[in-house]
């Protein structure tokens, strides 16, 4: 079943592509500047020996969206069954009426028209191309005058791999996304030359080769097998297809979208693709597979399908989650799953501890929070806990594990059927019929059956908000995923009618239990249906860097947000007070920098949906009671109607980041006046005169260097040369190199006004 879903969603791309596409196609050997591709003319670039071309093809998982892909194109493959491999862009889509061209400053430049914007661009307008060709192997190359390769796609890879094609460190395949939702899968080499197979970048379900080499890259072979590469030692690890050194003409290797790797050859016989090689010979080993669908298991046929063991009913939402409900009056039962394996999802945090069966089962009924453990026993007997209502897994009869899902115990039911009473016999004589008794009676009926109602009514009516409250009560539990609708009367009540303040229109508050949170008072314009869409989409969002959004009040003209409480507050008042400051070492404030791009990386990829945060500064950055750093107000663009596109909001994202990293190096809160001071200091070899002077002799001249590069290319004037959140991530880690960058905007000025900004910065320094 899931292995025919993947299929059909593979295939379904391909039946989108026009026919038109083939009989517009032309046959080239090279692509000259200003050359266009576009939506309306359904035209398409091809090369020289036809097997590929380039151009656009409908998403059928998209209505009325487009996207340019390369795809295979050979008169032996039929048009339904003609592989996209590559797309630009990845997960972009544009309307109709759009366009992709080669300009003639050398740009690859994908335009939608419904945006009147580029939508993605090869950002190669200086780097002196002077044509492009799309090669026999489908690679597609942008040349200068010379023939040298300035551009690839070979090197910007999607959800696939062509032979010769190569994955190297610093790249990732990303299985393809679905009506807008992005993929949580991905392919990628890892700095200690491991391939991993990853779900939300978080857990690694599958790896292969060692950690013994590095600098390692995979490619796929012509003759059919994945390899890993070192650089002058050749191949280090190798995996091979079924049909390994047969005659194929066409092999390709892509990330489903049911997160398994597989290696696809094409069959001339049954003119069909056949899977070959799969990294994961069980599909209901891959993490998550079902996602929020139930747990994965194997039907009759031995085909993988995902079924949902919770539900009791029939339940028409396709979701499939355990029960949330952690307070019971009729108190709480283990319900027993044999030969099964559970575990969390949205988050994955787990706590795993040593104890039996029993002791399980106790610890679970004891926490309120706890939904679901699973027992396992291999010589070491293991109790995995979960506190999500987002839970998933495999079943299989050979499993020696054992799964118990908490759910409130059912009333007793009352038994319909008790003895009744003999009829008396009739009597033979017969009685008339009383006409005003008969009226009397049904008038009584109808005066007591009113006043009933009235009575519910009224009770109903008085305790609306009571309901409320026990609603609010019931979420007890700080790992609890529902989000909970608040009163106006409740914000007022657990802030204490506002009473303290913590922030701009930030109060603190607390719910039951004592558990502390932070409310932010928001316009009461925003319009209450796309308040709701907006909080619903924030609070389905769990990431260790980013603040949790507790609840919301959507009431009248009253709009709040409820967000957990970070103890130690913003990182901006521990750069303002000098006190303060000195716990943020050298050391703190690289986690900081660290914690928070891979909050805003996450927000921009790995999301189920793309979202910026729009407002990143140190104001929004608060450190909780571990003293770890958290975003706070993401996503708030949503309510106020924003619609800036992707890329401009994810670039908008970039820019302030690398303005907080230049406050967190100097401590210097406002850094615009700076900018030029400081990397004049950096380009004459002095990058420690910019530090924070309240810093002791502990900073590290590396991170140092790293993190002044990244937010000087994070700061460019020029967008196209701005990097991406992912790759800032790793260059903070260490596991990607970055050049040196050119000039930011309005660094280069007179000699005479360089050196009254370098007396102005020393002066204002101390120096």
């Amino acid at each position: 079943m899931l292995e025919e879903e993947r299929f059909l969603h593979g295939s379904a791309l391909l039946l989108c592509i026009s026919l038109g596409s083939l009989l517009f196609g032309v046959a080239v050997s090279e692509i000259p500047l200003g050359s266009k591709l576009s939506v309306e003319e359904n035209n398409s670039w091809v090369s020289s020996n036809g097997d590929f071309a380039i151009g656009f093809y409908n998403r059928p998982d998209l209505p009325n969206q487009f996207s340019v892909g390369i795809r295979f194109n050979s008169k032996s493959i039929p048009v339904d069954k003609q592989i996209v491999v590559w797309v630009a862009g990845a997960d972009v889509t544009v309307s109709n009426n759009s366009y992709f061209q080669l300009r003639e400053n050398g740009e690859l430049v994908l335009f939608d028209a419904l945006q009147s914007q580029e939508v993605w661009t090869s950002k190669t307008s200086q780097l002196s191309v002077a044509l492009a060709f799309l090669r026999d192997d489908g690679n597609l190359v942008l040349l200068n005058e010379k023939k040298d390769v300035i551009w690839q796609s070979f090197d910007n890879p999607t959800d696939a791999l062509l032979p010769g094609q190569r994955l190297s460190s610093s790249r990732i395949l990303r299985a393809a996304s679905q009506n807008y939702v992005s993929s949580v899968y991905s392919l990628c080499m890892n700095v200690s030359g491991q391939l991993q197979l990853r779900w939300e970048s978080s857990i690694t379900y599958w790896r292969a080769g060692g950690p013994s080499h590095s600098n390692l890259s995979a490619v796929l072979t012509p003759d059919g097998s994945l390899q890993l590469v070192a650089p002058n030692l050749g191949p280090v690890w190798s995996v091979f297809g079924e049909d390994h050194n047969d005659t194929v003409r066409f092999r390709f290797l892509r990330l489903d979208v049911d997160g398994n790797l597989r290696l696809y050859s094409w069959i001339e016989v049954s003119q069909t693709w056949r899977s070959v090689w799969q990294a994961v010979e069980n599909q209901c080993n891959v993490f998550a597979t079902c996602d929020q669908r139930g747990i994965c298991a194997f039907n009759a046929s031995g085909s993988p399908v995902c079924t949902c063991p919770f539900h009791h009913t029939a339940h028409s939402n396709s979701k499939c989650l355990v029960s949330s409900r952690h307070e019971c009056k009729s108190g709480s039962i283990m319900v027993e799953h044999a030969s099964m394996f559970l575990y969390g999802i949205y988050p994955v945090n787990d706590s795993i501890s040593l104890t039996s069966l029993d002791q399980c089962k106790s610890m679970c009924l004891s926490d309120s929070s706890c939904t679901a453990v699973t027992f396992t026993n291999d010589g070491n007997p293991k109790c995995r806990m979960m506190k999500t209502q987002y839970v998933s897994g495999y079943s299989d009869s050979s499993f020696s594990s054992t799964s118990f899902v908490k759910r409130c115990s059912d009333p007793i039911a009352v038994d319909p059927i008790f003895q009744m009473k003999s009829p008396p016999q009739a009597h033979k004589e017969s009685y008339k019929i009383c006409i005003p008794c008969i009226v009397g009676a049904a008038s009584g009926t109808i005066f007591v059956f009113v006043v009933i109602h009235l009575g519910i009514g009224f009770y109903l009516y008085k305790r609306r908000n009571t309901y409320r409250r026990m609603a609010a009560v019931a979420y007890s539990s700080p790992e609890s995923k529902c989000l909970i609708m608040l009163s106006f009367t409740e914000i007022k009540d657990l802030t204490g009618n506002f009473n303290l303040q913590i922030g701009p229109k930030m109060f603190k508050g607390a719910l039951s239990h004592n558990q502390p949170v932070a409310v932010k008072k928001l316009e009461a314009t925003i319009e209450a249906r796309k308040f709701r869409a907006a909080v619903s989409k924030v609070g389905s969002i769990y990431h260790k860097g980013l603040v949790k959004l507790e609840g919301y009040c959507c009431e009248l003209d009253h709009r709040y947000l409820v967000y957990e409480y970070a103890k130690n507050g913003s990182v901006e008042k521990y750069i303002d007070d000098p006190t303060l400051a000195e716990r943020l070492t050298w050391r703190k404030r690289m986690e900081i920098c660290l914690s928070v791009s891979r909050a805003i990386f996450y927000l921009h990829t790995e999301c189920r949906e793309f979202l910026c945060h729009g407002n990143l500064k140190c104001e929004n950055i608060v450190l909780d009671e571990n003293f770890e750093a958290k975003v706070n107000e993401f996503g708030l663009g949503m309510l106020y109607g924003e619609t800036a596109t992707h890329r401009a909001s994810a670039q908008k994202d970039v820019e302030d980041f690398g303005k907080i990293v230049l406050i967190l190096v100097s401590g210097f809160k406002e850094v615009n006046d700076v900018f030029d001071w400081v990397y004049k200091e950096w380009m004459e070899g002095h990058p420690k005169n910019v530090v924070d002077k309240r810093l002791e002799d502990e900073v590290d001249a590396q991170e140092l260097e790293r993190a002044l590069r990244i937010a000087f290319w994070c700061l460019q004037a020029d967008e196209r040369v701005k990097p991406s959140m992912g790759e800032v991530v790793k260059v903070l880690e260490g596991t990607l190199p970055v050049d040196p960058p050119p000039p930011l905007f309005g660094c280069w000025r007179a000699p005479r006004e360089e050196e009254d900004s370098s007396e102005l910065g020393s002066k204002t320094l101390g120096l």
